[in-house]
């Protein structure tokens, strides 16, 4: 362990009002050599309020100054600064969130375990709301899942905790709550896509890992207490549909794009059914806006052509461990349990047999 690694954390507001203090205390009980990391704090859609707060809160701690809140962007900052002072490992976190004493010396220790692993991810535990939890440790993430017309989803969630051995490959993408990548993987994929501004942004680093030929790995005792709420606020949905979106049509090639294309349709009817009865058909309206616009269809095409550029991988040995069914286990909604899981997950059956190329 004798590479110096950036841990970097994005403030958005009030962000550290409410989580940077039982953050910062975790990150000094690292049982990690201390000249060998350092923290980067983004302050995204900065304020003089949040920048003082932090220089008091956290003084050793590096901020980055941004002013509108876009999480990729931020990121790709935190990881610029990072590499301007020598660091050749970076891990991206969540600042609602508690480390385990071992959880960067584990997370990097599994990093180094190959020179084909390019991403890893922490075991994420879900943060417990009393002490009677404490004893009884629920996950929230050992790596996610990727549905093959764009969905991100947690694997495991609320099941109890468990021992795992070794360094288990994730099949998915890897959480960004918690998840380390090196430098040279960072330099061939170029960072994150700022167009994707928030949401997804883990599927689409995971994804060009993977396509760049790397594995992704899950390290089980880096653990992260992570205090996850899920929210479906009207921005949350924006940015979720359309990214998905910009994942599908950037990422596949054409064919398989055209294999899928009837699935998207209906899922897309679906999806606009459940606008209007949920309340957000003007967030979906805004959506199709985005897709009408001939510089988004640019800026797609650039990203195809990039992602082009690092590939390694076939469509067929990407998609192979992707889903068919939807598994949203905040949502109960029996139509797609019932309906729309069955029929997606019976349609990439038969077409995901087809893509050879």
């Amino acid at each position: 362990m004798s590479k110096k690694t950036a841990i970097v954390l994005v403030n958005y507001k009030d962000y550290v009002n409410r989580f940077l203090v039982e953050c910062r205390d975790s990150l000094r009980s690292q049982n990690y050599p201390k000249d060998l990391f350092a923290v980067y704090i983004v302050d995204n859609a900065s304020s003089p309020e949040s920048r003082k707060y932090i220089g008091e809160t956290y003084p050793e701690a590096v901020i980055v100054p941004r002013s509108d809140g876009n999480y990729s962007a931020a990121n790709n900052a935190g990881i610029k600064k990072g590499a301007e002072d020598g660091c050749e490992y970076f891990v991206i976190a969540n600042m609602d969130t508690r480390f385990d004493a071992n959880w960067l010396a584990e997370l990097i220790r599994a990093l180094e375990s190959g020179s084909d692993v390019g991403l890893v991810q922490s075991k994420i535990l879900l943060y417990p709301k009393n002490q009677a939890e404490w004893g009884k440790l629920r996950i929230n993430s050992l790596g996610n899942i990727i549905h093959f017309l764009g969905f991100g989803m947690t694997s495991f969630y609320n099941e109890p905790d468990r021992e795992i051995a070794g360094w288990p490959e994730i099949n998915g993408y890897a959480s960004g709550c918690s998840l380390a990548i090196k430098k040279e993987v960072l330099d061939k994929i170029g960072g994150y896509n700022e167009e994707y501004y928030m949401y997804h942004d883990d599927i689409e680093v995971s994804w060009k890992v993977k396509l760049a030929g790397y594995k992704i790995v899950l390290a089980p005792k880096s653990i992260v207490y992570h205090k996850y709420e899920f929210s479906r606020s009207m921005t949350m949905v924006f940015y979720m549909e359309r990214n998905r979106y910009i994942t599908v049509l950037a990422f596949y090639k054409p064919l398989t794009l055209l294999l899928i294309l009837p699935a998207m349709i209906l899922m897309d009817l679906g999806v606009l059914m459940y606008s209007l009865a949920g309340g957000w058909f003007k967030v979906k309206l805004k959506v199709y806006g985005y897709f009408l616009k001939a510089e988004s269809w640019k800026k797609i095409i650039k990203f195809r052509q990039e992602l082009n550029s690092i590939r390694r991988l076939s469509d067929r040995e990407i998609v192979k461990p992707f889903t068919g069914k939807i598994l949203f286990q905040e949502i109960n909604n029996p139509p797609l349990q019932y309906i729309a899981n069955p029929l997606f997950s019976a349609y990439w059956a038969i077409i995901k047999k087809i893509i050879f190329w």
